[in-house]
C-alpha cells in the first residue's frame, strides 16, 4: 500500500489553468474546514449513545468514583488527542507531509508491524461502533412507540415491541446516505447531528432536574454506588463496575476519526493548532454534559438507574418530550454512523482501485441527474460495497441487541490502543525522546495503567454479554 491509498476519491490533479488557487499543497481540492466545523465533527462523534448509559455507570460506582472516572477519561482523551494532532503532518507538525488517516499517521511515524496492528484495531472499532449505533438508534425509535403505548394504555401495560423493523429502517436510511462519496461532503450532516445531540442531552438533563426537584418517592444514592447484598451480589458489583468503566471509555471514543476530521481543515492557521482548539472545545463541552447527565441522572434514579435513561422508562411523562428526545437521538446517530463508517468505505474503495486499476466497475464514475438535487456521481462498486456493509452491520445488530454490554466492550477494546498507546508511541518517536527520561517514564506508566483498565473493563462487558445471551431469543420482541 502506498501513501496515497486512503481517500483518493477526494483527490484532483492541479492544472495550469487554475493556477493552484483551488488546491492545497498536496494537489487536493482546497480544504475549507475551521475550528467550528471540526468541533461539530468532534461533538457528533463523541456525544452519542454513550451519554445515555452514564447515569447507570455512575450508579455502579457511586458519587466518588463515578465522577472521578469521568474526569480522568476526559483528561486522558484530550491529552492524547493533542499528541495525535501534531502527527497529522510529519516529521514537522506544521510543514511536514500530510497524513490522511489514523493508519497513515502510524505508518509514517512508527511503520512496520505497528501499522498493521493499528489498522486492525481501528477498523474493528469502527465496525463495532456502527453496529452499536444501529442498536442504539433502533432502541430510541422503539422507545417512541412504547412511550405512546404507555401514554394511551397506562404504565402497567407491557407494550412489547421488536427492534428489528426499526433497525431495517435505520439501515435503509444509511444505504442512501452512504452513497455520499467522501468525508469532506458531510459537514452539514455533522452540524445537524451536533444540534440533535445537544437537544436530547439537554432534555435528559432537564427531566432529571425536574424529577429531583419534584420530590416523589425517595431514591437511594450512596458514595460507593449499588450496594452488595441489597442491589447486587459481590461478584455482580465487581463485573458491573468493570463494565461501567468500559461504557465511560466508549463515551469518549473519537481518536480513531481525529485525523480524518483534521484533514478537513484549511491549512492556515496551522491544522494542529486549530485541531487542538477544536479538541479542547469538544472535550470540555462533552465532559460538561456527561457530568451533568450522569450525576443528575443518578440523583434522579439512584441505584436503580436504567441502562439507557431515555429509553429505559425511568421517565414516562411528558410523553411528547420523551418522544422528541428519542427522535433527536435517532437523527444524531444517523449522522454519527456516517462519521465512523466513511473511513471504512474509503479504505476498501482505495484498495479496490489499486487491486483492479482498469476495472470500469470499480473505477468508473457515472453522472446521474436527480430532480432538485442536480448531478450526482455514482460508482457501481461504491453502491454495492457500501450497501452490503450497511446490511451486514444491521444483521449483526439484530442478532446481538445488547446496549450497555456492547458499548462497554467496544469502548474497552478501542480505548487503550487507539486513544492512548499509538498517540503516546508516536509522540515519543517523533520528538526523539530519550529512553528512561522523566517524561518517557510517566508516559509509559500512563499507557500501562490504561491497558490494565481496558482489560478489566473488557472482562466485565464480556461477562455481561454472556449473561444476556443465556436468556436472549434472537429476532423476537423484547420487553
Amino acid at each position: 500500500m502506498n501513501s496515497d491509498q486512503f481517500q483518493k476519491n477526494s483527490m484532483f490533479v492541479e492544472t495550469p489553468e487554475d493556477g493552484g488557487k483551488n488546491f492545497d499543497d498536496d494537489g487536493r481540492v482546497r480544504r475549507t474546514g475551521t475550528w467550528i466545523t471540526a468541533s461539530a465533527h468532534i461533538i457528533t462523534a463523541v456525544i452519542g449513545s454513550g451519554v445515555l448509559s452514564l447515569a447507570w455507570a455512575i450508579a455502579q460506582m457511586g458519587w466518588v468514583a463515578g465522577p472521578a472516572v469521568l474526569f480522568a477519561f476526559s483528561f486522558i482523551t484530550y491529552f492524547t488527542s493533542t499528541l495525535l494532532a501534531d502527527c497529522y503532518r510529519s516529521p514537522d507538525p506544521v510543514h511536514g507531509k500530510r497524513n490522511y488517516t489514523y493508519s497513515d499517521v502510524v505508518r509514517s511515524v512508527l511503520g512496520g508491524r505497528k501499522f498493521q496492528l493499528c489498522g486492525l484495531a481501528q477498523y474493528i472499532n469502527l465496525v463495532g461502533v456502527t453496529i452499536g449505533y444501529t442498536i442504539t438508534a433502533s432502541i430510541s425509535m422503539v422507545a417512541v412507540k412504547r412511550s405512546n403505548c404507555f401514554h394511551k394504555h397506562g404504565h402497567h401495560v407491557k407494550c412489547y415491541t421488536s427492534n428489528n423493523p426499526f433497525m431495517i429502517l435505520f439501515a435503509c436510511i444509511q444505504i442512501v446516505l452512504s452513497q455520499i462519496p467522501n468525508f469532506h461532503k458531510l459537514w452539514w450532516l455533522s452540524i445537524v447531528a451536533a444540534v440533535m445531540s445537544f437537544a436530547y442531552s439537554s432534555i435528559g438533563l432537564g427531566l432529571s432536574v425536574a424529577k429531583v426537584a419534584g420530590g416523589g418517592e425517595p431514591v437511594r444514592t450512596t458514595l460507593t454506588g449499588v450496594q452488595v447484598g441489597v442491589d447486587v451480589t459481590g461478584s455482580e458489583k465487581v463485573w458491573r463496575t468493570f463494565q461501567a468503566i468500559g461504557d465511560i471509555a466508549f463515551a469518549y471514543a473519537y481518536s480513531n476519526v481525529l485525523i480524518e476530521i483534521q484533514d478537513t481543515l484549511k491549512s492556515s492557521p496551522p491544522e494542529n493548532k486549530v485541531m487542538k482548539r477544536a479538541s479542547l472545545i469538544g472535550i470540555l463541552t462533552t465532559t460538561l454534559f456527561y457530568v451533568l447527565c450522569g450525576c443528575l441522572g443518578y440523583a434522579a434514579f439512584g441505584n436503580d438507574a436504567p441502562g439507557n435513561f431515555l429509553t429505559g422508562f425511568g421517565f414516562y411523562e411528558p410523553f411528547w418530550l420523551i418522544d422528541f428526545a428519542n427522535i433527536c437521538i435517532a437523527v444524531h446517530l444517523v449522522g454519527a454512523y456516517q462519521v465512523f463508517c466513511q473511513p471504512i468505505f474509503g479504505f476498501v474503495e482505495n484498495w479496490g482501485k489499486e487491486r483492479w486499476p482498469n476495472s470500469q466497475f470499480v473505477n468508473g464514475e457515472h453522472a446521474l441527474n436527480f430532480p432538485l438535487c442536480g448531478t450526482f456521481p455514482v460508482n457501481f462498486f461504491r453502491v454495492v460495497w457500501r450497501t452490503t456493509y450497511v446490511i451486514i452491520t444491521a444483521l449483526i445488530a439484530m442478532m446481538f441487541p445488547f446496549f450497555n454490554d456492547f458499548l462497554g466492550l467496544i469502548g474497552s477494546l478501542s480505548f487503550w490502543p487507539l486513544t492512548v498507546y499509538f498517540p503516546i508511541e508516536m509522540y515519543i518517536k517523533q520528538s526523539k525522546m530519550q529512553r528512561f527520561s522523566f517524561t518517557w517514564t510517566w508516559l509509559k506508566i500512563l499507557s500501562w495503567a490504561c491497558l490494565i483498565v481496558s482489560i478489566i473493563s473488557a472482562a466485565g462487558s464480556i461477562q455481561g454479554l454472556a449473561q444476556d445471551l443465556k436468556k436472549y431469543q434472537p429476532f423476537k420482541a423484547q420487553q
